[in-house]
């Protein structure tokens, strides 16, 4: 989870925003769980949001800003967005509009203490897949959200790249149509790769979100990975979609 992971005690009452509450430290989670896109500039409200998103299994990214919200869904490429109407740099109608002009596909959720029938019918317009008005119940929130992943899920539950070919959810891979035999975690980190194909990750990157602890310096665990995809997915290094960038990391490329 970015930005103060934490994972709260299971069992707990649900309580209105601004009460107090201790966090506790969230293990990383694997690398298809879906990342969340919180954008809120009411502290309470984001923390409130963060914990519960976090608690209910998501990888959860928390901005305060418009512009950094566009930013992040580019950088981190979450499945779903969490936004606020009311911004302190432009309204949230307009980043919706901006996000669905530069390509973003996945559901968007709009977040607001407008309730009018108007308002609902703009941030549908510009782009919104969902509005969810201010006060809210969680529950109805991680409700609608759940609704929205399921049908981007069944839309686009195969990653493909190139030859290569992976399922999320029977953890199959293909390549040129032959099955392909990974351990765990090659899977993982394959899928992680594919699931932003083009995009260069660090080796920082690779530790935190795959294996879910720091970069280990000088550690060579991520080239004997990287190396036993090129191994199985190809019948040359060459011709495998695990490219590595010299001094910065790796990524998949057709």
């Amino acid at each position: 989870m970015r930005k103060g992971s934490a994972k709260p005690g299971r069992g707990r009452r649900r309580g209105p925003v601004g009460r107090g509450r201790r966090l506790y430290r969230w293990p990383q989670m694997s690398a298809t769980e879906p990342r969340i896109l919180v954008v809120e500039d009411d502290d309470a409200i984001a923390l409130m949001l963060e914990i519960e998103l976090a608690d209910a299994g998501y990888d959860v990214v928390r901005v305060a800003r418009g512009d950094d919200a566009l930013a992040s869904m580019s950088r981190d490429a979450p499945s779903a967005v969490v936004l606020d109407i009311r911004l302190p740099d432009r309204d949230g109608l307009a980043v919706c509009r901006q996000a669905r002009r530069d390509g973003y596909e996945g559901p968007i959720l709009m977040l607001t203490a407008l309730d009018r029938l108007g308002d609902r019918v703009l941030g549908l317009d510009a782009g919104a897949d969902d509005y969810v008005a201010k006060p809210f119940a969680i529950e109805e929130l991680l409700a609608r959200l759940r609704a929205q992943l399921r049908r981007t899920t069944t839309a686009r539950r195969v990653l493909e790249c190139g030859p290569v070919r992976l399922d999320p959810d029977t953890r199959e891979v293909t390549a040129d149509g032959r099955a392909v035999e990974l351990t765990a975690r090659e899977f993982d980190l394959l899928a992680y790769l594919m699931q932003t194909p083009g995009r260069v990750r660090t080796r920082e990157e690779i530790f935190e979100d795959v294996w879910g602890y720091d970069f280990l310096g000088e550690s060579k665990v991520i080239d004997v990975f990287v190396s036993a995809l090129r191994r199985k997915l190809a019948s040359t290094p060459e011709d495998s979609i695990v490219r590595t960038v010299r001094g910065v990391g790796y990524t998949v490329r057709p």
